[in-house]
């Protein structure tokens, strides 16, 4: 496969500034289609974007004889259905995060994938980018000697559209739609770039609430976990906490030192030894999803490995469904 013709089933907000202009940005890649259920917003993407055609049934946008890969944008409960749709058609996927809406789908898609011979990636795209590179090559110099525990801890106020009702309330907040709350959306992206440097996690377990009484998901989760390696972690997530909580950050605790970084502000990288700290700043590209989507397209071409599978994906929905209790 030299050249790539890509498919979108989605075309909301994350294609729009994250990955949509990524795929005409590598090099023997094109978007030569787009699909929404809704004929308007599918044309309106399609018209703004230089996108020669525009579907709205996702099943004739996959047998599309022009198109040779599929990109998954849509929310996670449909992204099993898709993407199984695509690999059956005998066309590699790209699929959003996470995985899916549940561990089991995300199995059901191992299964098709291997069935078929077809691969399938997951946009884990953080792993690609230069600032969780460095903090990686950190880890992995020895600088703060062995790692003795992970911690993760996030919390942000509530969002004007938090506090909506019925059908206006976020997609992400309707746990048949996502799987969870904004824990199964943000989250993942935390657990994966811990698995990704330590390894997966092995054991899991957590206690949630709603607290705020906003919507019917939870909205604050505390859990304890334990990576590959033997090494301890936990995690505190609040999503209606009082401006003065915000924080996004991880911190790697070594005998030698401390390594803190965020996930979602790319703060400065702090890495403090007993030599002093040190602040580290580390641009990413415009496009966050570009390093990746290059990964995909120059695996599909033959002359590169991306080893952000649906396989690698995977532990992170195990991760996730142990600890809201889904087992």
């Amino acid at each position: 496969m030299k050249y790539i013709k890509w498919g979108f089933i989605g075309c909301g907000e994350v294609t729009e500034i994250k990955s949509g202009p990524a795929f005409n940005e590598v090099e023997g890649s094109s978007v030569v289609a787009v699909m929404s259920r809704n004929k308007d917003r599918a044309k309106d993407y399609a018209c703004r974007h230089g996108v020669p055609r525009f579907y709205t049934d996702p099943q004739e946008l996959i047998n599309d004889p022009d198109i040779n890969a599929i990109y998954v944008a849509t929310p996670p409960s449909s992204h099993a259905t898709y993407a199984i749709m695509a690999m059956m058609a005998g066309k590699p996927v790209y699929v959003e995060k996470p995985l899916a809406a549940s561990y089991d789908d995300c199995v059901r898609i191992n299964h098709v994938s291997e069935k078929t011979g077809i691969p399938c990636f997951v946009a884990y795209y953080r792993r690609y980018l230069p600032y969780f590179i460095k903090v990686k090559e950190i880890v992995d110099s020895g600088v703060i000697g062995k790692i003795i525990n992970v911690q993760v801890r996030f919390a942000c106020p509530p969002r004007e559209i938090d506090y909506a009702t019925g059908n206006e309330l976020p997609w992400r907040l309707q746990p048949e739609i996502s799987g969870g709350g904004y824990f199964y959306d943000l989250a993942p992206h935390q657990l994966d770039l811990l698995q990704n440097m330590f390894g997966v996690i092995t054991d899991a377990y957590g206690m949630y609430a709603n607290r705020g009484g906003l919507y019917e998901a939870e909205d604050s989760v505390s859990a304890c976990f334990r990576l590959e390696n033997g090494v301890p972690g936990s995690g505190s997530w609040c999503f209606v906490g009082h401006q003065s909580a915000k924080e996004d950050r991880i911190e790697v605790i070594g005998d030698k030192g401390m390594l803190g970084f965020s996930v979602y502000q790319y703060d400065p990288i702090l890495l403090v030894t007993s030599d002093g700290s040190t602040s580290i700043t580390v641009p990413n590209p415009p496009y966050v999803q570009l390093p990746i989507i290059k990964a995909v397209i120059e695996h599909l071409q033959g002359f590169n490995i991306c080893q952000c599978t649906s396989v690698s994906a995977t532990p992170v929905n195990w991760v996730l469904d142990h600890i809201l209790g889904k087992f």
